[in-house]
């Protein structure tokens, strides 16, 4: 292990070979962090904080702090950090409080961007890209491949479905339903995130039947639970296809529309 001089690492945690801490970085006594993970200047982890292997935390970072949340009590509540993650500068992920999931959790293959916050019970999945300052609210459940632009505000027990775009500066204050572009000040659909989809090889069947099922929900002028009958009944039963009906049928927020 590499651990600058000046940096501040309690007895209690946990490092793995070959992880890294920078200068002036504290690490609290119930941390633990993971093989080949480099730990930058000036970065603060508390709390009972898990960090996996090859992760990279810029300078400025601060992970595991109590929630900004009324209604938190002092429970001992966690952050658990996948592994192949990068976080960028003056990133805040605060642990979580008791309710639902009890934790605040980021899986593989992340990068979150500087000034980005990711807040209490947050649920990310893989392969996520938060551009600078995007910032979640508490309770969030951002599925994989989703990219969220720069500047955009996410209202709390909202989801992200996956492969979506959010477009730079939005506001999203309902769900965001899979594999759809949005984007504005409240967020509205601009039809399929189809570059994102092409790149990561959905096939061409996949995609018309996106396509018919994205029309009927967000074209046709029917009534939510109309359209998603509709969907169902004439759209080919594939399984994204599912998983966009299913997305919308548990919308709790609602959907962007």
């Amino acid at each position: 292990m590499n651990i600058h001089s000046t940096a501040v690492v309690s007895p209690g945690a946990e490092l793995q070979e070959d992880a890294e801490v920078g200068a002036y970085s504290v690490i609290g006594p119930e941390v633990k962090i993971g093989k080949n993970t480099v730990i930058g200047p000036h970065v603060v982890i508390e709390g009972r904080t898990e960090i996996g292997d090859n992760c990279r935390i810029f300078q400025f970072t601060s992970i595991g702090a109590v929630p900004q949340d009324l209604k938190f009590g002092g429970e001992q509540c966690k952050v658990i950090i996948g592994n192949n993650n990068t976080i960028r500068e003056f990133v805040t992920i605060h642990s979580s409080t008791a309710a639902d999931i009890a934790m605040t959790f980021i899986g593989n293959n992340n990068l979150i961007m500087a000034y980005c916050h990711v807040a209490h019970n947050c649920k990310l999945g893989n392969n996520i890209v938060m551009a600078n300052a995007a910032n979640l609210a508490g309770h969030i459940h951002v599925e994989d491949f989703a990219i969220i632009g720069g500047l955009t505000g996410i209202h709390q027990f909202s989801r992200i479905g996956c492969h979506a775009f959010i477009g730079g500066a939005s506001a999203v204050v309902q769900d965001v339903p899979p594999y759809i572009t949005v984007s504005g000040n409240r967020a509205k659909p601009y039809g399929l995130n189809l570059v994102g989809l092409k790149r990561r090889g959905f096939t061409e069947d996949v995609l018309r039947a996106l396509k018919k099922a994205y029309k009927i929900v967000f074209r046709s002028s029917l009534l939510l639970s109309t359209a998603v009958r509709k969907v169902r009944d004439d759209v080919e039963d594939l399984p994204e296809v599912r998983h966009f009906v299913e997305f919308i049928e548990n919308a709790k927020r609602g959907i962007c529309r």
